[in-house]
């Protein structure tokens, strides 16, 4: 029920509450007065009586025309009950009205009481019927939007169901993401060891007939890239189950930029890009060293690749709200259709070199987003691929 006819059926039950004790008090009301008038005319014929004895017959008389009583003899000192009379009997014509009204009003207020109490149970009963439909059609994935129906007894219900709905949708919707993204994951699985494997069989065969090194180099490069895969595929599995752990304490952000450079040395070389780290004081934030040096490593070696010859740059700076990494390339940035796509999982962009299994960004955005962090990539405006990550105060 809304609000408004919840107040009326609480204003029916007061009202006839209300009717029923006045009728109460009217009847009570009327009885005293009449004990009143039986008491004063009893003081005053007893003292007459007993002054003039001879005006009994007299009084007794007057009070028979007057009730249409018949005189009894009782004891002299109540007057009237000796003569037969009753307190009733000098209420005169207004006691018959006043049981009227007092009856009407108790009948009136009952009859009121039930109105309104049956009133209630039906308004209670369409609400009841109503959450049920509600139901009914969330089961067979009709429901609608549940409009609010006022306040009263059936809104925590009604929120309550509509809150339990809501998340089963979003638990199937999530399940169904989960069955298609599984699904695209085996697909992208397959294509990604379909094409080591051919190059190994095609070595292979060339090894059979003419034995070459460099069959024997393609070889252990396929198998590098195999290995490579299976370690980044264990690693989203333990990412997807949530059964990787990261251990956060503070790490100066300097400190963390140059361990992830010092792992890629030997790659600089061999691209002839150098890396440029300026020491710009300490500033820490609250991260696993290991995992988030892995994402950093994966995002200068992305500057790499595109960047030979050139420099990467990186830069940092903290506030109150949070610590900003910047990591940047003077080479020719992203292609445009490709930025909203970098951090899915084996997107390889069109730019992408050989040989990579476009995981590498991916597994930064997971690492990076389980610290209370954000990362965006975007082209610099006067040219090159700039990556940017934030990691929150709160």
């Amino acid at each position: 029920m809304s609000g408004r006819k919840n107040i009326l059926v609480t204003f029916g039950f007061v009202l006839s509450i209300v009717l029923v004790a006045a009728a109460v008090s009217v009847l009570l009301a009327s009885y005293h007065y009449s004990l009143l008038q039986f008491k004063l005319l009893n003081v005053i014929c007893g003292e007459v009586v007993e002054q003039e004895p001879k005006t009994k017959n007299i009084i007794s008389a007057a009070l028979k025309e007057y009730t249409g009583g018949n005189p009894d003899s009782v004891a002299k000192e109540d007057m009237l009950s000796a003569l037969g009379y009753r307190v009733s009997d000098f209420s005169g014509g207004a006691s018959l009205p006043n049981i009227l009204f007092a009856a009407t009003g108790v009948l009136t207020g009952i009859l009121l009481f039930i109105v309104t109490f049956w009133y209630r149970n039906k308004m209670e009963t369409i609400r009841i019927r109503a959450l049920a439909e509600y139901l009914e059609q969330a089961n067979t994935g009709r429901a609608a939007i549940l409009s609010a129906s006022g306040e009263d007894e059936f809104s925590k219900l009604e929120d309550e169901i509509y809150k339990t709905v809501t998340f089963l949708y979003q638990t199937k919707e999530k399940a169904l993401q989960a069955k298609n993204d599984f699904a695209d994951n085996l697909s992208n699985i397959a294509h990604q060891l379909k094409t080591p494997v051919t190059a190994i069989s095609l070595s292979a065969q060339m090894m059979k007939q003419n034995m070459d090194y460099k069959h024997l180099e393609q070889v252990e490069k396929q198998l590098l890239r195999l290995t490579h895969l299976e370690d980044a595929l264990l690693l989203l599995s333990r990412i997807d189950a949530g059964t990787l752990h990261l251990q956060r304490n503070e790490v100066d952000v300097f400190t963390l930029l140059v361990l992830a450079a010092d792992n890629l040395q030997e790659l600089f070389v061999s691209f002839c890009t150098s890396v440029d780290i300026p020491e710009q004081g300490e500033m820490l934030v609250t991260v696993d060293l290991d995992w988030t040096m892995e994402a950093v490593m994966n995002l200068m070696k992305n500057c790499m690749e595109h960047n030979h010859g050139g420099t990467v740059h990186c830069s940092y700076a903290q506030n109150p709200l949070y610590t900003e990494i910047q990591i940047w390339d003077d080479g020719e940035g992203f292609a445009k259709e490709d930025i909203p796509h970098l951090f899915e999982r084996f997107y390889r962009g069109k730019n992408a070199c050989e040989g990579g299994i476009g995981i590498g960004l991916a597994l930064s955005k997971e690492m990076i987003e389980r610290q209370n962090g954000t990362i965006q990539a975007k082209n610099k405006p006067d040219g090159g691929a700039l990556f940017e990550i934030r990691f929150y105060s709160h």
